[in-house]
């Protein structure tokens, strides 16, 4: 049941200047990526400012997304939560607005136990019918899906079918597809590590950068899986000081000014999330015009 292989977005939410989602240049952005050869689209997850819309948004937008990809390239949905319930409720309005598969993050807050992990998950995915990706980033939940939690949830529920590992803890990654054998898609959930992530038999990539480059990403996995290490490694390499750059305040305040600097009109952030500091910026556009996606 794997949903992707490659490079997803991890697509950003357009807003108007007024706070409302900007539908117009969401079906432009979602046109763009696909285009630019986006192997899946994340909707509505941390890059998505998901924290910040209403349920209403939130599932408006992902059906939204469905509708103009029209099964072209698979739509995963954000639709985690530090309560079980209302996770269910979003997964299960996610799948009949036509998800293809659900990204699930750990509770954060309340920071639940690994017995507790593995309930809640268990709970959200026999709610749906479609797969459902883990999403372990601890360094915004403060709780860590330990290896053996993830393997055993892979191996229990059928359609629990992989992770995003956004921990950078290459041991806890090696420990878990020793213990998988296969049996759990891995996406790497930091840029700056996709291919040393490949190297250990993963599928790709859940990407921030693809919102401005999303045929280097795309490249930097399709090259490796053609057998093509050493270009996939270059690839990798160049858009490092542009990773950097997009991560140098918390994310998506980066990736949305650089959008804005494209031209593609990503509109405002919703607080608490506020405009980039000058001089961060300045970094940014300069690490822009040296990959050549700003003039």
């Amino acid at each position: 049941m794997a949903v992707f292989e490659g490079a997803g977005v991890a697509l950003i939410t357009p807003f108007k200047e007024n706070g409302e989602v900007n539908y117009d240049k969401l079906e432009e952005l979602v046109e763009e990526q696909i285009a630019g050869g986006t192997d899946a689209i994340i909707a509505c997850g941390t890059t998505g400012e998901a924290s910040t819309m209403t349920h209403e948004e939130h599932l408006d937008v992902i059906g939204f997304i469905c509708d103009v990809t029209k099964k072209r390239i698979p739509v995963v949905a954000g639709t985690g939560s530090n309560c079980t319930e209302t996770a269910v409720f979003l997964s299960q309005e996610a799948e009949k607005r036509g998800a293809d598969g659900i990204l699930v993050v750990s509770p954060y807050y309340n920071k639940a136990t690994q017995k507790g992990l593995k309930a809640h998950f268990t709970t959200v995915a026999d709610a749906v019918t479609i797969p459902m990706i883990l999403y372990n980033i601890p360094g915004r939940t403060g709780v860590n899906i330990q290896p053996d939690t993830i393997a055993s949830l892979c191996r229990e529920v059928e359609n629990i079918v992989g992770v995003k590992e956004a921990t950078g803890n290459f041991s806890g990654i090696a420990q878990l597809m020793n213990l998988t054998d296969g049996a759990c898609d891995v996406y790497s959930g930091n840029d700056d590590q996709i291919v040393p992530l490949l190297s250990l038999g993963g599928k790709g990539v859940i990407s921030v950068l693809s919102n401005v480059a999303p045929r280097q990403a795309h490249e930097i996995c399709a090259s490796y899986f053609a057998g093509d290490v050493k270009q996939s490694a270059r690839l990798q390499l160049e858009a490092i000081p542009l990773i950097n750059a997009l991560f140098c305040e918390v994310n998506p305040i980066p990736v949305k000014a650089a959008m804005n600097l494209m031209g593609k009109e990503a509109g405002p952030l919703r607080m608490p999330l506020t405009e980039m500091e000058p001089e961060h910026q300045a970094i940014l556009e300069r690490a822009m015009k040296d990959y050549g996606i700003l003039a």
